[in-house]
């Protein structure tokens, strides 16, 4: 990065979780950035926080002539039709997963953004957090052979059905929209995008509306990986389970940098991403292994979504790869409602979106 340019003025759409929790402080952490506007309906809850950045008016805060970057955090069902305003804008745009309702809205705004020549990514943070940056780094060191299954967890202890937007009857609801596209992205980062997609969905708590448990197999040859989530799981899930031809890695708890945030800890601040919780290497032995967890940093996204604005370096979530995640997503509902294998709709151009991440 050139310290010697103007930092890039980012403006903010929404004001909930997670522009609050994450979007704010990790804009703000990064240089290069300035948060200089959030638009959002909540204007007291923006002010308590950050005293005169708060717009009401969604459209001038995309179309204000100093802003370069617009940042949608927005409801899903607005996550399409915001791009597709900011990008008509010449804004460079980051939306918040998921990347739209269906493939056809993402198709349409990855052909946009290439007309306007303007960069467009899909925040997915958690290809920096601790626990999937350890199992990448021990995959790569090839310590388990050729991996047979794998066992990716979500799990949240949530009984309580909760009166807000992603609890309720609407478009994008549901916990399967909420961290199916984590569960994909990182899949595909470390597989490819599989051959066929089985899956099982249901509501489970008392009073639910939406899908808040997903069961999703995905098939590579002899490979499974195995995407859950779920709202009744007080404990004793590991959030990844992986088994191979040499042995087998459980990393029992997940990254701490949510809950760091919401304990209002600020990115980068001492022990920011920092991980204790080792994971355990089984060789067939009698004690397994413990091997230390790399530190998370999600700010690592920001940092290079700067510099591919800045045209320095490429877009740290493609386009064409947050299509794919659509493609995998789409594919687990029809299985859901069909109960049968479903085999994603994912272009040639869009596959190779992948080949070059794993390299």
């Amino acid at each position: 990065m050139n310290d010697s340019l103007p930092p890039l003025r980012v403006a903010l759409i929404g004001y909930g979780y997670a522009g609050k929790t994450f979007h704010a402080p990790l804009i703000q952490s990064v240089s290069g950035l300035e948060l200089a506007v959030v638009a959002s309906r909540d204007a007291d809850k923006v002010h308590a926080d950050l005293p005169g950045m708060v717009v009401t008016d969604v459209q001038a805060a995309i179309t204000d002539p100093q802003i370069s970057l617009v940042v949608i955090a927005s409801p899903n069902d607005t996550h399409a039709p915001l791009a597709h305003a900011a990008l008509e804008a010449g804004k460079h745009v980051v939306v918040d997963k998921p990347f739209a309702l269906d493939v056809g809205q993402a198709r349409e705004l990855v052909a946009l953004a290439e007309r306007r020549q303007r960069v467009l990514s899909v925040f997915q943070n958690r290809r920096w957090d601790s626990d999937f940056l350890g199992v990448r780094q021990v995959l790569a060191q090839g310590l388990l052979g050729e991996v047979m299954h794998v066992e990716s967890h979500i799990d949240r202890f949530r009984p309580q059905v909760r009166a807000r937007w992603r609890e309720q009857h609407g478009p994008g609801s549901g916990l399967w929209y909420d961290l199916g596209p984590h569960l994909i992205d990182q899949a595909l980062l470390l597989f490819g995008v599989p051959e066929r997609v089985w899956a099982s969905m249901a509501v489970q708590r008392d009073g639910g509306e939406v899908t808040d448990w997903a069961h999703v197999v995905l098939e590579y040859g002899r490979r499974r990986v195995v995407l859950h989530a779920g709202m009744l799981v007080a404990g004793g899930s590991a959030r990844f389970t992986l088994h191979g031809s040499r042995g087998s890695l459980v990393k029992p708890r997940g990254d701490r940098q949510e809950a760091q945030l919401l304990a209002g800890i600020q990115p980068g601040a001492p022990g920011w991403g920092e991980d204790d919780n080792a994971m355990c290497f089984h060789d067939g032995g009698a004690e397994p292994s413990m091997l230390p967890t790399p530190a998370g940093d999600q700010r690592e996204y920001y940092r290079q979504l700067r510099d591919a604005v800045l045209g320095s370096a490429p877009n740290p979530v493609t386009p064409l790869q947050a299509v794919t995640v659509m493609a995998v997503l789409e594919a687990a509902i029809a299985s859901a409602m069909g109960g049968h294998a479903v085999i994603p709709d994912v272009s040639v151009r869009e596959r190779l979106a992948w080949d070059v991440a794993a390299q």
